[in-house]
């Protein structure tokens, strides 16, 4: 398919229109629950046999069934789908449970009030990462050691916990995490041939930045709500600074499933 629509793009535009069609290939995923939800918002009748809930669950499922059947979906990214939805659903029932946000529709698929198809959120943003990684071929460099960084992936996984009644390490974490990355760069290839490269911290902010726009589609439909807050309200900016740290914890697995996209030492342009 890359073959095919590279073949039809003008000379002149081969290169950012790559880079842009590769971007929309990977968060593919998550485009179809987003267009799942705002669609949903919109022509939803609540009197309906099938809550809202439900529906947006079997979308999930069907998207990745027909991925699997046309096999536009790895092995590996079927690993981290799983993977993702599980350290997912796993925050959600704890804040659930604790108040700090919540689910006001019913459904049958669900556990604890947590409907099932917010781990297929969570895992959309995993696969995404994942597919990134492998359609851009990206090399991360220099890479700190495996054990610093899966380490600091641990502990923001964790905070993300015991923040409620413990000490936030918030801050801590964020320094940390530039500490670790401030000299990795990520190398990629929007386009056969030509290597690119950005500040991996850079990338962890647009992304979140990215992450941030599309949960206030949440918000503002209703799907979902924080604490305190009311439809059609704005996600506190703060919840940008949660996004970049699990998309942290989100690159370390990825990088768990794909070993080969890190390096220790400095690479260039030429080296790659």
């Amino acid at each position: 398919m890359g073959d095919f629509v590279r073949a039809r793009l003008p000379a002149a535009i081969e290169e950012p229109g790559m880079f842009v069609l590769k971007h929309l290939w990977a968060g593919l995923f998550g485009g179809v629950l987003m267009v799942a939800i705002a669609l949903s918002t919109v022509f939803w009748n609540d009197a309906w046999a099938m809550a809202r809930y439900d529906a947006l669950f079997l979308v999930a499922l069907s998207a990745q069934a027909l991925f699997l059947l046309f096999r536009l979906e790895s092995r590996e990214e079927v690993a981290a789908l799983v993977a993702f939805s599980v350290l997912g659903l796993g925050m959600e029932w704890y804040n659930t449970a604790a108040g700090n946000w919540a689910y006001p529709e019913e459904g049958v698929f669900a556990i604890a009030h947590v409907p099932l198809f917010v781990g297929a959120m969570y895992a959309a943003v995993g696969v995404c990462v994942l597919r990134m990684i492998r359609i851009f071929e990206m090399v991360f460099a220099p890479f700190p050691p495996r054990w610093a960084a899966i380490g600091l992936a641990a502990l923001i996984y964790m905070n993300f916990f015991t923040q409620h009644f413990f000490v936030d390490i918030r801050l801590a974490l964020f320094v940390a995490t530039v500490v670790l990355f401030a000299r990795t760069r990520i190398w990629f290839t929007p386009f056969t041939g030509r290597r690119w490269w950005m500040p991996m911290l850079l990338s962890l902010f647009l992304s979140a930045l990215g992450v941030w726009l599309a949960e206030n589609l949440g918000t503002i439909t209703g799907t979902w709500l924080y604490d305190g807050q009311r439809t059609y309200e704005w996600v506190s900016l703060a919840t940008m600074g949660s996004w970049f740290l699990f998309l942290c914890v989100a690159l370390m697995v990825a990088l768990i499933v794909l070993p080969g996209a890190t390096r220790r030492a400095p690479v260039t342009r030429d080296s790659l």
